[in-house]
């Protein structure tokens, strides 16, 4: 014969608390089913699931934890569990398991409140909610300010597409990034990070900048927009924007070099990737001029971007082949992946344009940031509330475990 029972404490955190409960539970030779803890500004909650067998003496087991509890000033319940909940709560631990992140400047009920809606619209029940961004000061400013929320989820909804319609469609009207991934082992053992450069790791296009330059800049801007939201042949509007680049003096590319700006949050990212041991790359229809300085500042690994044709000291309005362009960023994925020993889940594609969403498409995470319309809808991830480096909440990375570091 046995008894299962939940027990739940509630009460001021404190060393030594769990050691003194276990104690007791130990005494009358209990079995642990379940257990689990949190602690929320310094008020604990603990959780145990026990099987207690009822032998002699077994039955005062519930009597001596609750007179620890109040000898250290928590509040204990306990909860008899049926044999029978017991056992339909153990058939459910096959069911899928997904994860759901909030990305936010600063986190609201409301947010909390429609996200959860929704999980429980399609069936998915709520499993941990756990903090992922640190601490913050109650006046930083908005645009210094990261939070982050992610909830764990069981069950199989009937319709993904439409549950990431209706994520999408919240975070756009609440300005925040709802992202939705399945639960699997390679969420947190992934290996290979590829990145589009302008307008993703840079705050430009470097094309639009080097047209500025050769006083073509509107007609190469207009091209460009267009290109990048998916209306125009990559390829080919490539090919007409650098002819109008023809003539412009070498000496101006340093300078524009030199103007680019990082993306926010691109160098905790970089850093924080090279400490968990990724591999990274710049996979762009950019140019290599340009991207062998950021490989240099941000310590990536790989580049393959387009080279720009220079005789004479003046560009010639053409590259050398072949172009980087969609397919080629698709292609330079797989042959990396393989490179490195690695499988497609492994590896995580970042982009803004409409060339990125073949790699975005292939790569285990896929990230749209701050992207177009059509690349954000396409795309099984977006970021545009956030900085790159909020890419790592989406491996499930805790800020303070750089803290810690």
């Amino acid at each position: 014969m046995r008894e299962i029972v939940l027990i739940n404490i509630t009460g001021e955190d404190r060393p030594g608390l769990t050691a003194a409960i276990m104690g007791v539970l130990a005494n009358a030779g209990v079995n642990i089913l379940d257990i689990g803890q949190a602690v929320i500004h310094d008020t604990l909650s603990f959780g145990i699931l026990v099987e207690i067998p009822l032998a002699e003496g077994s039955a005062d087991a519930l009597k001596d934890v609750l007179f620890t509890g109040y000898k250290l000033d928590q509040q204990v319940r306990f909860t008899p569990i049926s044999e029978q909940d017991y056992q339909l709560w153990v058939q459910g631990q096959g069911k899928s398991r997904y994860i759901v992140t909030l990305l936010t400047r600063k986190v609201t009920a409301l947010q909390l409140q429609r996200v959860s809606e929704i999980t429980a619209k399609y069936d998915l029940n709520i499993d941990h909610i756990d903090r992922l961004s640190g601490r913050r000061p109650l006046d930083l400013p908005l645009d210094k300010s990261k939070g982050c929320i992610e909830f764990s989820v069981r069950g199989e909804p009937e319709d993904v597409a439409a549950l990431r319609a209706e994520f999408l469609s919240v975070a756009q009207e609440l300005n925040v990034d709802i992202a939705f991934q399945r639960d699997t082992v390679f969420r947190r053992n992934r290996r290979l990070a590829v990145f589009d450069m302008d307008s993703t790791l840079i705050e430009a296009e470097v094309i639009d900048e080097l047209a500025k330059a050769a006083g073509v800049g509107e007609k190469v801007a207009a091209i460009t927009e267009r290109a990048m939201q998916g209306e125009l042949d990559f390829k080919a509007s490539f090919k007409e924007r650098l002819a109008l680049l023809k003539g412009l003096p070498e000496s101006s590319l340093q300078g524009i070099a030199d103007s680019l700006k990082l993306t926010e949050g691109a160098e905790v990212l970089f850093t924080e990737l090279k400490r968990l041991g990724y591999k990274t790359a710049i996979l762009s229809g950019g140019f290599t001029y340009f991207a062998k300085q950021l490989q240099a500042k941000l310590g990536i690994d790989y580049v393959y971007a387009n080279e720009l044709e220079i005789i004479d000291g003046k560009v010639t309005g053409r590259v050398i082949e072949p172009i980087v362009d969609a397919q080629r960023k698709a292609d330079l994925l797989q042959e990396l992946t393989a490179k490195e020993g690695l499988r497609l889940e492994q590896t995580i594609a970042v982009g803004d344009g409409a060339n990125d969403l073949p790699m975005l498409g292939l790569a285990g995470l896929g990230v749209a940031f701050r992207a177009k319309p059509l690349v954000k809808q396409s795309a099984r991830q977006a970021i545009s509330t956030l900085g790159l480096d909020g890419i790592l909440y989406l491996l499930g990375y805790r800020e303070r475990e750089s803290i810690e570091d």
